[in-house]
Order: structure tokens, then C-alpha cells, then sequence
């Protein structure tokens, strides 16, 4: 328990030295004429809080221009979506430069901005949203990003309809898309159709055409934490860091000891709750709550509560999971996964490594064997209707000799003198009853003569 505690007073104090320093500071420059930040990878809500930073350094430096250097296969909606928000409400003008791809979520992030560039056999569309595991989203979910995405386009004078070819397939654009197909334009049709302003080669070449110095132009450096947050606040990563962060505490509690699952899944649930405050998703609070969940349960193995305090630890623990992720729902049901991973870790442990296990502390296994040391207690149960005689006076407890050895006797209650015969009646451990032999042969007389009236 005591080195359990420790990793969880390790994961809240390593917590607060790796999250201040996070910002990622702007590179001053004098008279900055466009700050430049990077669109890459998966957009995800990790990279909208990321991007909110970086408008904000942008703001410090006060630069004339935006540019956002995207090239995305896509990625989650809701995070598109903020994205979006924040460059629509940047009081400093956002230019788009598609580098590669700007695909799906992609699509909509550059169809917000003000000004809108391709480089050369770069892509923009194919914005059809869908679930995690591939498949086209219901109805509803797919109107409402149509509406987004036409909006979005109508709002800075691009053409809505072929946004929305981007997203319904059923949406027919003569000379441009068929029925059934998604739309993805080439940078020549982009131009063409009027969704992108022109076709460059290089990023110093839409600072240039758009009436900016290059060589005034900063690039938003994102910080070591800011990566890291990233990649820990993504949908896949989460449930897999909750799991290795629970099954090995679990493990560590109970197979004392190996540290090695200890200090795993310490470090996981360390990068989970940082990553998820350094996104801006989780507080302070949702650690502590997850703190207090895992003391209750560690209480709950060592004081009998009648399963209140492990409830109370449960909830707990999920509480603060939930509320640290950016959808609690999701969160939770990572949380449930990642208990039931545990669960099975634990049977596992209890199975195969029992002997080290912290119940053995609960409750006694040990078995006193011979090869341990201990001598078993000898069996007196032979003796029973064997004769002897008192040596001493047996008041009621003396000893008598039965079959020439000594023993330790009690009657049954009365008196018998010494050198009086015994007769052993009852054997209980080592505990030796005795009668006196004319007692014991008057009684065997009485039954012998009830039987015999009873048969008469």
C-alpha cells in the first residue's frame, strides 16, 4: 500500500513542473508581417487547443497576417469546427495555404480563412464525414456538416454548392462531379472554380503575392508539451493509456514488489492528465478526484466498508476521467474498458502469482508442516476403551497409566483415587476422558439389561 501511495503522490507532483512551462513563447521580431502556424496531421481537439494558443502569440507580436500552412487528411469534426470559429472571429486576416492535402476537415478549416492558396498538385475536398470505424455518418450528422461547410464557403464568397459537393454524394454538379462521387478538387480546379486564389510553388511565394516581406514573416514554433499533448489527447490513444495506467496499479497492488507495472502505468496515467490539461480539457480537479478514487479503493482492501468505499473509489476515478476528457461520454466509456482490462488483470495476478499477492496480509494461508518445523499434533484415539489405573488421585484432572504409559487424564467429573481402574471413554485431541472400570461395567450392565426387557 505504501509504495502505491507513493506512485500516486510521484504522479501528482511530477504533474505541475511539466505544465508550466508550456507556452510556447513567439519568437519577437520587429515589424512582423505574417506569423506563420502549421496545419499538420490529424485535426483533433488537441490541435484546436493548440491553434488557439497560437493565435493568441500571434496577437503578441501583431502581425498583419495568418498564415496557416495546412496539409491534413482530415480528422474530427467537433475539433474542425472550433478551428473554424477561431479563424472566423481572429480580428487579424487568415490566409490558407493547402501545402499538400487539405481533405475533410481540412477542407473546412481552409474554406474559413479569408484568403485561400495552392501549391502545385496539392488536393482540397472529399469533406464526407464518418465514424470511427469508417463508416458514412447517419443523416443527420451529414446535413448538418453540409450546412457548415456551405456556410463557411458562402461566408467568404466561395461557392456553397461545391462545398457542399464536397460532403453529399448524392449532389449532382454538372462538368464537375457526378452522382454518387465525393468532390476533390486539384489545385488548377480550385483556381478555376474560383475556391482558391492561385497556384505557388512555395510559402515565401504567398507571403509575396499577397503584399507581404518573407523575410518578415515568424513561424509559430509549438512547444514539447504542446506535441506531447497532442498525441496523448487523440480518441485512439486515450482508452490505451487508461488501460496500461489502471491494470498496472492494479498489478502493482497486487503482486507488491515487481515496481515495473507500477512505474508504467504511473507514467501513462502521468501523460494522460497531462496532456489532457496542457489541451485545456481537464483541471486541476479531475486529477485530484482521480487521486481521491484511488486512495478509496487502496482503503477499501485494507478496511472492511461493505463495498462503499470501492464504490465510492469507482465513481471517483470515472468522475475524474470523464471530466478530463474533451467528450465525457468517451471518456467514461474508456474508463469502462480500461476497468475491465483490470478486472482481468487482477484475476490473472490472483491466479498465477497468489502466493505474493497483498490479501496473503488479509488473511492466513500458511500451513504448519512438517518440512516447515511444526509437529502435528499427536492422535490419542487408540486409547478409546482401553483400561489402566489412576497414578494419582484424579480431582477430576490427574494422570493414569493405560497400557504401562503415562498419560494426562480428566474424568468425567467425579473423584477416583489413585491405583482405582480406569476405563477410557471418550478421546478429544489430546484431551483423555476417563471412567472408573466398575462404573463403566455398571452402566454396561444397565444397558445390557434394558436391551434384554425391551426385547422380552
Amino acid at each position: 500500500m505504501a509504495k502505491l501511495m507513493r506512485i500516486l503522490v510521484l504522479l501528482a507532483a511530477i504533474l505541475p513542473p511539466l505544465v508550466w512551462p508550456i507556452a510556447a513563447a513567439a519568437e519577437s521580431q520587429p515589424n512582423t508581417e505574417v506569423y506563420v502556424v502549421p496545419v499538420e496531421n490529424t485535426i483533433e481537439t488537441g490541435l484546436a487547443e493548440s491553434l488557439q494558443r497560437a493565435f493568441q502569440a500571434a496577437e503578441a507580436v501583431h502581425p498583419h497576417a495568418i498564415l496557416l500552412r495546412i496539409d491534413t487528411l482530415g480528422g474530427n469534426i467537433g475539433a474542425a469546427m472550433d478551428i473554424g470559429k477561431l479563424i472566423r472571429q481572429s480580428k487579424i486576416p487568415v490566409i490558407a495555404y493547402v501545402e499538400r492535402h487539405a481533405i475533410s476537415a481540412g477542407a473546412y478549416i481552409a474554406l474559413n480563412a479569408k484568403h485561400l492558396a495552392m501549391a502545385p498538385g496539392s488536393t482540397i475536398g472529399a469533406a464526407e464525414p464518418r465514424t470511427v470505424d469508417g463508416k458514412t455518418a447517419d443523416p443527420k450528422t451529414v446535413a448538418v456538416w453540409k450546412s457548415e461547410m456551405a456556410a463557411a464557403a458562402e461566408a467568404t464568397g466561395r461557392s456553397s454548392r461545391i462545398a457542399e459537393g464536397m460532403v453529399d454524394v448524392n449532389l449532382e454538379i454538372p462538368g464537375l462531379k457526378a452522382k454518387g462521387e465525393l468532390l476533390s478538387l486539384t489545385a488548377e480546379q480550385a483556381v478555376r472554380e474560383k475556391i482558391a486564389d492561385g497556384i505557388f510553388a512555395t510559402q515565401e511565394d504567398v507571403i509575396t503575392h499577397y503584399g507581404y516581406h518573407p523575410q518578415l514573416a515568424v513561424e509559430h514554433k509549438m512547444s514539447f508539451a504542446e506535441k506531447l499533448a497532442r498525441i496523448v489527447t487523440h480518441p485512439y490513444v486515450i482508452p490505451i493509456l487508461l488501460i496500461v495506467g489502471i491494470v498496472g496499479l492494479v498489478v502493482e497492488l497486487l503482486i507488491p514488489g515487481v515496481m515495473l507495472p507500477g512505474i508504467i502505468g504511473g507514467t501513462a496515467l502521468v501523460l494522460f492528465f497531462f496532456g489532457h490539461i496542457i489541451a485545456g480539457f481537464a483541471g486541476w480537479e479531475s486529477l485530484l478526484l482521480f487521486l481521491l478514487g484511488a486512495v478509496l479503493l487502496v482503503i477499501e482492501m485494507f478496511v472492511p466498508s461493505f463495498g462503499l468505499l470501492g464504490v465510492s473509489g469507482i465513481a471517483a476515478v470515472g468522475v475524474g476521467v470523464g471530466i478530463a476528457v474533451y467528450d465525457a461520454k468517451y471518456g467514461i466509456q474508456s474508463f469502462l474498458v480500461a476497468l475491465l482490462a483490470a478486472a482481468v488483470a487482477a484475476w490473472i495476478a490472483v491466479r498465477y502469482f497468489g502466493r505474493r499477492g497483498v490479501w496473503n496480509r488479509l488473511i492466513l494461508q500458511d500451513r504448519f508442516t512438517k518440512e516447515a518445523g511444526y509437529v502435528p499434533v499427536k492422535s490419542y484415539n487408540y486409547l478409546l476403551y482401553q483400561e489402566g489405573a489412576a497414578l494419582t488421585p484424579l480431582r477430576p484432572a490427574g494422570t493414569a497409566v493405560i497400557n504401562g504409559q503415562r498419560f494426562d487424564v480428566v474424568t468425567e467429573g467425579g473423584f477416583i483415587n489413585a491405583g482405582e481402574p480406569v476405563t477410557v471413554v471418550h478421546v478429544e485431541g489430546v484431551r483423555i476422558v476417563v471412567r472408573r472400570k466398575a462404573d463403566t461395567l455398571g452402566e454396561a450392565g444397565r444397558v445390557v439389561r434394558h436391551k434384554s426387557e425391551t426385547t422380552e
